[in-house]
């Protein structure tokens, strides 16, 4: 700013006296009080223009710096409670799968081929998910059908399921994995413990507040306000790190009557 004001100030008064046929250095001679306070009027209007808006420039990028790591964080903790998730689920189902080896092994067999192709779907859909950064219902709701095959050959006739996704609101972007534990407690808690099992249904729908996502059973159901299980604290923990309170889980039961949750999401375009 000090080198540009003055070059400019000495420049631009040598033109002008040039252009007007005047000594060069005619008002640095003749008025040396009105030049400095010039100069020291120019250095001020620069300096002040300087630092503003490089200040504002420097806050610009700093809010930009910080909103950068608040998402690489929202992500890496995504990210964690995902790859809680998928142990969680494996466990349980290779004790179920060590439960029928030695009451049925027909059985077993055919749950063994039916994880088999969960997990290569699984793991097909992770490596996509890597490159593409994408998870859509569409791709939800596949793993959830792998994954209710796999259960229906364990349970038989006693487990009955529907998924419902409109055509319309298959492209939605969502957590992946977001609606497995939901359905895992569905029959954990809700359908195993019935001697008559019961219909689980898992349905899309847009809603006055955004995108509605519901799992529902007919299974025994709980009591209202039961100890929060490790499924529903990863979701919840998973609707705040990916929608920072922009997303609601309800979720009710009474014995003998079911149980439904329901999240509440935001629309993406």
């Amino acid at each position: 700013v000090v080198v540009s004001v003055l070059a400019s100030y000495l420049i631009g008064s040598v033109l002008a006296n040039l252009l007007m046929g005047r000594e060069l250095l005619l008002g640095l001679n003749n008025f040396p009080r009105a030049t400095l306070g010039f100069v020291l009027m120019s250095l001020s209007a620069g300096g002040f223009g300087a630092y503003f808006f490089t200040s504002r420039e420097m806050l610009a990028r700093a809010r930009l710096a910080q909103e950068e790591a608040q998402r690489q964080a929202s992500e890496a903790r995504l990210k964690l409670l995902e790859s809680q998730l998928e142990p969680h689920m494996l466990f349980n189902t290779l004790a179920n799968l060590r439960a029928l080896i030695g009451t049925d092994p027909e059985r077993a067999t055919a749950m063994l081929d039916r994880l088999n192709n969960f997990l290569r779907a699984t793991l097909k859909a992770s490596r996509t998910e890597a490159t593409a950064g994408r998870h859509t219902l569409a791709d939800e709701f596949a793993r959830l059908r792998d994954y209710l095959e796999l259960m229906a050959v364990r349970m038989g006739p006693r487990l009955r399921y529907t998924l419902d996704l409109p055509e319309s609101l298959a492209g939605q972007s969502v957590p992946p994995l977001l609606l497995q534990p939901l359905v895992e407690n569905c029959i954990r808690h809700g359908l195993e413990p019935s001697r008559e099992g019961g219909e689980m249904r898992v349905s899309v729908r847009q809603g006055p507040g955004g995108l509605e996502l519901e799992v529902s059973d007919t299974g025994v159901g709980c009591e209202p306000s039961p100890q929060p299980g490790f499924g529903l604290s990863q979701v919840r923990e998973r609707l705040d790190t990916a929608y920072a309170g922009r997303a609601r889980l309800d979720w009710h039961s009474h014995p003998g009557g079911g149980t439904r949750t329901l999240l509440t999401l935001p629309l993406t375009k």
